[in-house]
């Protein structure tokens, strides 16, 4: 059932139209009926409609400025103009209105109701459209290897978060989990002689190297250790383990690729060279481990081919690094910007969880810290935090860094420091709303009379956004600003309409009604009676 909204100013039209159609019938739910453009505006606001059948010439708003509103804020809604005069009049209007049929006052059951047969054929075919997933999961399901693989290359040459990888990894039913990682580059030695083998054809070498990588993926697969695919014409291998000990990961990947390397000279009588790369703890870090495994590799030039390479054997110094990096970064400035204090303490956990198993100078740790701890005093100052306040006088975060004497009271020390200037925007924060709504409602007091005062008026006095402000009030208020501006000009009435003889059309105008009609109409619609009931009781 598609929902429908029938508009006209005529009540005996409306309820002749109901009682003609059989709307369930066509596909249609009648969800409402509205009198003028602007209450059916409320209620297209409410209920959302498919289509609106509207008359053109109506008090307040009419058809042509309903449609051009619902337009703005509905873009889908297909509108149906019904009038009493003829189409070609106002078709150049209507043209970009999302009016799609007229009818012609007065119109008969059988022609209106092909009108909705035709409106409503229109919808399906949208709607069949919108809804025909099939033929993008099979193009998905066709994509997947590409886009499978463009996550991997993506992995190693790329920082991402831990919450990135798992999504891609779940969507591509790729396995990560693991507590160690480690990465493996696969090089094909070029004019190379094995026994008769000899490559030095691009072509062969092509088909050598999908050989290559089909024996890998047996092994990989039989001993469940990893994911393999090709990057720039070398083969990668990311080997994840639930184990910790990092002499039996290495045992354990040693073992893997000296038994991929003798079955491809068994099989393919090729030699081929593996740079392996340091064993990392968190997957975020899968790059460094292939950027060392790279550079393992170019040993081989001097260390000769067709040999495994570890570069933690030839270059010690490069195992894993503490690094503080641009994604911690802007985690923990959003944690403390927009965040709670719970999420607070979850981001300096993990921060510190990297330095528990991590090895390295004692000056990679001293910089690691102050990293962290200068990105907090930055934060603040972006955000015009006073630390003074938060801290107090002739303070010194940096000297009381030093003052501590093991990692946890470090730890609980940026935690508390975090949480103290998050309390801190969010108070200045509170307090900014407050004074808007105040300076809002003092603008309206002063301003209600003006006809002319709009939302943007308002915004441009208070030097803020429209959207950033409606959000803002009705948070506070409960109340749009419309609303709210309705009932400081209705409640001002009523006080005229009891403290003085001034006529109705004079007090539409001094509360801000440019149109004394419609003054009366939302005076009746907000108390229940006219004007004139309200001053004769």
């Amino acid at each position: 059932m598609y929902k429908l909204i029938l508009v006209d100013d005529e009540e005996e039209v409306r309820k002749g139209i109901i009682q003609k159609i059989k709307w369930e019938q066509y596909g249609f739910e009648l969800v409402g009926e509205a009198e003028n453009g602007r209450d059916a505006l409320e209620m297209a606001e409410k209920y959302t409609p498919d289509v609106v059948i509207t008359d053109i010439k109506m008090p307040f708003m009419d058809g042509l400025q309903l449609s051009e509103e619902l337009k703005k804020a509905f873009p889908t809604i297909k509108i149906i103009i019904l009038t009493g005069f003829d189409k070609f009049e106002y078709a150049q209007k209507a043209v970009n209105l999302n009016v799609v049929e007229y009818a012609l006052k007065p119109i008969c059951s059988k022609e209106f109701i092909e009108v909705l047969l035709r409106v409503k054929s229109q919808i399906d075919k949208e709607m069949i459209k919108k809804k025909d997933m099939q033929a993008l999961e099979e193009y998905y399901v066709k994509s997947l290897p590409i886009l499978k693989e463009k996550f991997l290359t993506y992995l190693i040459t790329s920082k991402l978060n831990k919450e990135e990888i798992q999504e891609k990894c779940k969507n591509y039913n790729i396995n990560l989990n693991g507590n160690r990682f480690v990465v493996a580059v696969i090089n094909i030695d070029k004019k190379v002689t094995y026994k008769t083998s000899k490559i030095d054809n691009n072509n062969e070498l092509e088909l050598m190297k999908f050989a290559v990588l089909n024996i890998i993926e047996e092994i990989v697969s039989k001993n469940n250790s990893g994911i393999v695919f090709i990057y720039n014409d070398i083969i990668v291998l990311i080997s994840t383990y639930l184990e910790e000990d990092r002499g039996f990961i290495f045992n354990s990947v040693q073992s893997t690729l000296e038994e991929i390397k003798q079955n491809i000279e068994k099989y393919l009588k090729l030699t081929i060279t593996i740079g392996l790369g340091t064993i990392i703890s968190d997957v975020s870090y899968i790059s460094d481990s292939y950027d060392n495994a790279i550079l393992a590799l170019d040993y081989r030039f001097i260390m000769g081919n067709n040999k495994i390479i570890w570069i933690e054997d030839i270059e010690p110094s490069s195992s894993e690094k503490i690094v503080f990096d641009e994604i911690m970064e802007h985690d923990l400035r959003s944690s403390i910007k927009v965040g709670t204090e719970n999420e607070i303490v979850e981001i300096i956990d993990g921060l510190f969880y990297k330095l528990l198993d991590a090895k390295g100078p004692f000056k990679h740790f001293q910089i690691y810290l102050l990293e962290i701890l200068t990105t907090i005093i930055k934060t603040a100052e972006s955000l015009n935090v006073d630390l003074s306040y938060v801290f107090g006088e002739n303070y010194n975060l940096f000297v009381e860094l030093y003052g501590f004497s093991d990692l946890n009271q470090v730890k609980n020390w940026f935690q508390y420091i975090s949480i103290k200037i998050m309390n801190y925007i969010t108070k200045d924060r509170q307090d900014s709303c407050t004074l808007l709504v105040e300076k809002t409602k003092a603008y309206i007091n002063k301003y209600y009379s003006d006809s002319s005062i709009t939302i943007n008026s308002l915004c441009n006095y208070l030097y803020i956004s429209p959207t950033y402000f409606s959000f803002i009030f009705k948070k506070e208020t409960k109340m749009t600003f419309i609303n709210y501006l309705t009932q400081i000009r209705l409640d001002a009435s009523k006080e005229l309409i009891k403290a003085t003889k001034m006529k109705s059309f004079e007090i539409a105008y001094k509360v801000g009604y440019s149109e004394p009609n419609y003054f009366s109409y939302c005076f009746k619609k907000h108390f229940g009676i006219s004007p004139s009931e309200y001053r004769n009781n």
